[in-house]
C-alpha cells in the first residue's frame, strides 16, 4: 500500500518513453534468474504501471512508479516468480489510479489480478476509529493469503520499502507507522521465516521510534572494544581448528547482534549493554543433517555446553518451518557463545522462509515445509476469525500467536503471569514470590507433578509447594532464564556454599600445626573458643574459611593456637617460615582457592610454590618465576605445595612462535596444536614485518610432557623458525 505517499505532479508530465531509468534496468538484472521468455513481462508491467501513475509523486519527490518497482526489487532479491513481481509492480494501480483489473487480466493474466486484488483495497472502508479500521484491514489481509500466499510477500515487500524511504513523512506518521510495523509486519515476517526481512523492519522500525537510542547502540556496535575482536577471533580459531580435525567441510560465520535485539534483550532482562554484548555468536552452516549432528558433538567438545540450553529444531522445526540446531557454550572469557548449526539448505530457509524455493502450483501445493506450515498456520487463522467477536479481537489473537517467544501462565488463584521463553517452573516460582522461589520443593502443572526443571508452555496452571527447609540448589542456575531467578539463586548461594574453603583451610592449618607438634583434634576446645571470640569469629568454619581464601595466615593463627598459656615464651626452634613440614598436594580441582599465576602459568611437571594472597588463597607460581623476588620478602606467605599423582584437568601455558609472514601459517600452527592434542586459548601477534611474524600462543595442556609434544610438532614445520615456552 502507499500509505499516503502520493502527491498529484504537474499535470503534462511525460509518460514513459523509450529510455528506461536506472531503477527499472536494476530490477531487470536482479531479477535475471527468471526463463528469458518472461523477462520481457516486467518491462511491459513498468510500462503500463508507469503509465497508470504518469503526475503522482511520492512525498520524497520522486515519481510514484518507483514505489512499486522497488518493492518487485525486494522480491526478485528473494527469486520469486515472474506473477509476483508483475503484481508487485502493478499493486497500487488499482487502488489509486484508472486502471481497470480487466485490462490486468488482459495484459498478465488472472492471477496476477488476483494478486493485485488481494493486496489493494483495504483502507477504502470507514470505521469508528483507526485502530478498529488497521485491525478489519489485516483481517482482510490475512483472508487473502489464505488464497494466495504470495499476497504477504507483496504486503511485506511493500512495507519494507515504505520503513526505508520513512524520512519523507511527518513525525506522527513515522511513530504510528513505525509502531505497526514493529506490532504486526516484523512478527508476521518472523511468523513466515522470513528473516531478513523481519531483522530489517524491525531495525528500522526501531530507528523511526527511537531515533537517537538507535545512534547510541549502532555507535557502540561499530566501536566494540578490541578486546571482545580478538576474544571473538580466538574463539573462531578453536572452532574452526576442531571442526577441520574432524574431517567436516563447513562454513563458520559470526554473528553481531542488531540495535533491535541489543535494545529488547536490555529491555526485557535489565541489563546494560555491555551484559548484552558479552554474549558471542557463531553460525556452522555443514553439509548434511547428519553433519549438524557432527559439528555439534565438536564444539560441545571445544567449549562445555550450557545444560538446559540445547534446541534441536532439526527434529522438531519451529511452527515457521525454521530448522537448526541451537547450543549455549561456556565461553573461555567467561561469556556465553551461541551457536547455530544447519545445512545451506536450512540456512537458506531460515533467511527467506516461505520464499526459499519458490515453486507456485495451481493446485496450491507448495514447495518447501515452511511454505507448507504457513499454509496450516493461515489456514487456523481463518477458522479462528469466524468466531470472534470483532477484527480488534481477532488481531489481538494472532498477535498472542505472533509472538512465541513468551509464556503465559496461570497460578492457582487465575492470575497471568508472562516469562520468556524456555522459562521452567522454578522462574515461575521466583516470579510469584522470591521466597517461593527460594524454598521451592516440588511443581504441579495442570494438575500433575513435574520435575522444578520443567519447561512450561502457553496456558499452563502451575502450582509450586515450598518447604522452609528447602533451599536452592546450584544446579537451578544451568537452567533457569530469568534475571530475577539468577540474582535470587546466586544471593542464596553465598550463604550456603563454604564447604570446599573450609576442608582446604583445615588442611592448611593442620599442616602448620603439626610442625608445632600437634594438631586441631588435640587442641583443648576451650582455647580454640577463647581466640575465636577473641578475634571476634563466630564458629571454627568462618575461621578455616578465611585461612583458604587468605584473609589470615595459617602459620600465625597456628603459633596462637599452639600456645599452652597466652603469655609463654618462644615458640620451637623448628616453627616458621621455611620449615620441613609436608607439602600440600593440590590435585587441579581446587580452583576457586587454588589459582594459577598468569605471570608463569605452571602446569603439572613443573616445581611450584604457593604464595598466600588476601582474598584470592593460594597463587601458585613456578619456583623459576621472575616475580619470586619480590614474594620472598614476606616468607610467612610461602605455601609448600606440590602436585597430586593424580592431577587432572588442562592447565594454561604461554608459547612464543616465529614464523614466516605469509597466508595460512597461522591455520597451519593451529593444525599442528590440535594434531598434538592441546587447545588453543589465546593467540595474538607480538611483532611482524614482511618476512617474519611473531606469534604468542596460550595453549591448555595436561602436563609438561604434553607441553613438549605441542613444541615438537610445532619444530617440524618448514614455516617455524623458533619455538619457546614463556
Amino acid at each position: 500500500m502507499a500509505s499516503g505517499e502520493i502527491i498529484k505532479a504537474p499535470a503534462g508530465e511525460a509518460s514513459p518513453g523509450d529510455v528506461v531509468p536506472e531503477y527499472m534496468l536494476a530490477l531487470e538484472a536482479a531479477a535475471r534468474y527468471l526463463p528469458a521468455a518472461q523477462q520481457p513481462l516486467l518491462r511491459k508491467a513498468w510500462q503500463v504501471g508507469a503509465a497508470a501513475h504518469a503526475g503522482q509523486m511520492r512525498k520524497s519527490g520522486e515519481p510514484y512508479i518507483t514505489h512499486p518497482v522497488a518493492v518487485a526489487s525486494v522480491l526478485a532479491e528473494l527469486k520469486l516468480d515472474v506473477e509476483t513481481l508483475v503484481a508487485a509492480i502493478l499493486h497500487d494501480t488499482l487502488e489509486d489510479t484508472p486502471l481497470q483489473r480487466d485490462a490486468i487480466v488482459a495484459g498478465f493474466g488472472e492471477t496476477v489480478a488476483d494478486l493485485v486484488d488481494g493486496v489493494t483495497k483495504l483502507d477504502k472502508l470507514h470505521f469508528a476509529s483507526r485502530q478498529e479500521a488497521d485491525a478489519e484491514s489485516f483481517r482482510k489481509m490475512l483472508l487473502a493469503m489464505a488464497r494466495d500466499l504470495r499476497v504477504i510477500l507483496i504486503k511485506l515487500a511493500d512495507r519494507l520499502h515504505n520503513m526505508r524511504t520513512l524520512g519523507a513523512q511527518n513525525p506522527e506518521s513515522r511513530r504510528r507507522i513505525a509502531r505497526e510495523t514493529l506490532d504486526i509486519h516484523a512478527p508476521i515476517a518472523q511468523r513466515l521465516g522470513m528473516n531478513m526481512i523481519k531483522a530489517e523492519l524491525q531495525d528500522l522500525g526501531f530507528k523511526a521510534l527511537h531515533p537517537w537510542r538507535h545512534e547510541t547502540l549502532e555507535k557502540h556496535i561499530r566501536t566494540q572494544p578490541l578486546v571482545r575482536r580478538e576474544a571473538l577471533a580466538m574463539i573462531e580459531a578453536r572452532m574452526a581448528q576442531r571442526l577441520t580435525r574432524e574431517g567436516l567441510q563447513y562454513r563458520l560465520l559470526s554473528r553481531v547482534k542488531s540495535p533491535w535485539s541489543i535494545y529488547t534483550k536490555m529491555q526485557a532482562e535489565g541489563k546494560s549493554f555491555d551484559k548484552v554484548m558479552d554474549v558471542f555468536g557463531f553460525r556452522v552452516v555443514v553439509g548434511t543433517a547428519a553433519d549438524c549432528y557432527h559439528a555439534l558433538g565438536v564444539v560441545h567438545a571445544t567449549f562445555k555446553p550450557l545444560d538446559g540450553r540445547f534446541r534441536d529444531f532439526i527434529a522438531i522445526p519451529k511452527a515457521n518451518g525454521y530448522q537448526s540446531l541451537h547450543t549455549v557454550l561456556f565461553g573461555p572469557y567467561g561469556s556465553p557463545i551461541e551457536v547455530q548449526i544447519r545445512t545451506a539448505e536450512m540456512d537458506l530457509v531460515a533467511e527467506r522462509g516461505i520464499a526459499a524455493h519458490w515453486s507456485y502450483k495451481q493446485s496450491g501445493e507448495v514447495s518447501n515445509s515452511a511454505q507448507n506450515r504457513a499454509h496450516a498456520w493461515i489456514a487456523d487463522l481463518v477458522e479462528s476469525q469466524e468466531g470472534a467477536g470483532s477484527s480488534l479481537e481477532f488481531l489481538e489473537n494472532v498477535k498472542v500467536d505472533l509472538f512465541p517467544d513468551e509464556v503465559y501462565l496461570f497460578t492457582p488463584k487465575g492470575d497471568i503471569l508472562a516469562l520468556p521463553r524456555n522459562a521452567t517452573a522454578v522462574d515461575f516460582a521466583y516470579a510469584v514470590h522470591t521466597d517461593v522461589g527460594n524454598h521451592a520443593v516440588t511443581a504441579r502443572v495442570d494438575g500433575k507433578l513435574v520435575p522444578l526443571r520443567t519447561k512450561l508452555a502457553s496456558g499452563q496452571r502451575v502450582e509450586i509447594t515450598t518447604a522452609k527447609a528447602s533451599l536452592p540448589k546450584p544446579q537451578w542456575l544451568e537452567f533457569v532464564v530469568t534475571g530475577k531467578a539468577r540474582t535470587a539463586i546466586r544471593a542464596q548461594l553465598k550463604h550456603i556454599e563454604h564447604e570446599d574453603a573450609v576442608q582446604f583451610g583445615h588442611r592448611m592449618l593442620d599442616r602448620e600445626l603439626e610442625v608445632l607438634g600437634t594438631s586441631l583434634e588435640r587442641l583443648p576446645a576451650g582455647r580454640i573458643d577463647a581466640w575465636l571470640v577473641e578475634n571476634r569469629l563466630p564458629r571454627l568454619e568462618s575461621l578455616l574459611a578465611d585461612i583458604a581464601l587468605g584473609n589470615r595466615m595459617p602459620l600465625q593463627v597456628a603459633r596462637a593456637l599452639a600456645r599452652p598459656e597466652r603469655d609463654s615464651g618462644t615458640l620451637p626452634v623448628q616453627a616458621g617460615a621455611g620449615h620441613p613440614a609436608e607439602k600440600i598436594l593440590i590435585t587441579g580441582n581446587e580452583r576457586g582457592i587454588v589459582s594459577f599465576a598468569n605471570c608463569c602459568m605452571p602446569i603439572p611437571g613443573d616445581a611450584i610454590m604457593g604464595y598466600h594472597t588476601a582474598g584470592k588463597g593460594i597463587v601458585v607460581h613456578r619456583m623459576e618465576c621472575s616475580n619470586l623476588a619480590d614474594y620472598r620478602k614476606s616468607p610467612e606467605r610461602w605455601v609448600g605445595i606440590g602436585w597430586d599423582r593424580e592431577v587432572s584437568g588442562d592447565f594454561r601455558a604461554a608459547l612464543r612462535v616465529e614464523v614466516d609472514n605469509r597466508p595460512g601459517v597461522l591455520a597451519q600452527l593451529a593444525a599442528a596444536i590440535a594434531q598434538a592434542g592441546a587447545n588453543i586459548d589465546a593467540v595474538d601477534y607480538l611483532d611482524r614485518d614482511n618476512s617474519v611474524s611473531v606469534i604468542r600462543f596460550a595453549v591448555e595442556v595436561t602436563s609438561v610432557e604434553h607441553l613438549e609434544e605441542v613444541l615438537r610438532r610445532l619444530r617440524r614445520l618448514g614455516v617455524v623458525h623458533g619455538t619457546q615456552r614463556l
